[in-house]
């Protein structure tokens, strides 16, 4: 593999290990506690408006998850559902929390075999500081990577204080990631260059349209792919 990039950076939630998987397992437990007051689909409509609407409070992540279940089922059941059903709330979003850290196919070989070869990775991730930090040590792979940085967000402006933290530009940095909308478009929109690797479950906040005609782009199946990219 030739050096290309002087650091390689990767998303970390269903880019190294699976995540919304469980956001989806927990969502369709919630429905059926709140059965007796509204239809599934009017409760999934109602929790995804109202974490939209918490975003900027409680950021991304299982504990704004939790809270804003608790809110959609006080609010849809007009205060009276019961404190049973608010502990058990509670108790999913904590089983969330503690969920396990399982790779995806292929990641710690690749890691392995980038390090070996010299490149300098970094994790860049959204999310609650102490779930990913807590998902990180679960996962066994922080080791591989020089920087961790977990931002409130990925628009265009904090990749570009990322970089400026880094002291590199633009083009010397690859980005690896599944979403579209805040791995991939705005590394690119900067002008460093991105890995898509699509997963087949996607939360509905990250699905956006892909453009036509991507420069320094590449999309990929599996995470091992990445090599016979830089080779």
């Amino acid at each position: 593999m030739t050096k290309r990039f002087k650091i390689i950076g990767f998303d970390a939630d269903d880019t190294l290990w699976i995540n919304e998987p469980y956001f989806h397992e927990t969502e369709e437990l919630f429905l059926e506690l709140l059965s007796d007051f509204e239809s599934p689909e009017t409760i999934s409509r109602e929790l995804y408006k109202t974490e939209m609407e918490n975003l900027e409070q409680y950021g991304y992540g299982a504990k704004g998850f939790m809270l804003s279940m608790i809110e959609i089922a006080m609010r849809l059941s007009n205060n009276k559902v019961g404190n049973d059903v608010i502990n058990k709330i509670i108790d999913l979003g904590k089983d969330l929390i503690n969920k396990p850290i399982i790779l995806l196919d292929g990641v710690e070989e690749t890691l392995v075999n980038l390090k070996d070869v010299g490149f300098s990775l970094i994790i860049a991730t959204k999310g609650d500081l102490l779930d990913q930090e807590r998902k990180l040590s679960k996962s066994k792979i922080g080791k591989y990577f020089n920087h961790i940085e977990i931002m409130s967000d990925k628009k265009e402006s904090d990749y570009r204080k990322l970089l400026s933290h880094l002291d590199i530009i633009p083009n010397d940095f690859l980005m690896v990631g599944n979403s579209l909308k805040s791995d991939i478009l705005p590394v690119l929109n900067m002008g460093a260059f991105a890995i898509h690797i699509p997963y087949h479950t996607n939360w509905k906040h990250e699905k956006i349209e892909k453009p036509d005609d991507l420069k320094n782009y590449w999309e990929i199946k599996n995470i091992s792919e990445i090599e016979e990219i830089l080779a």
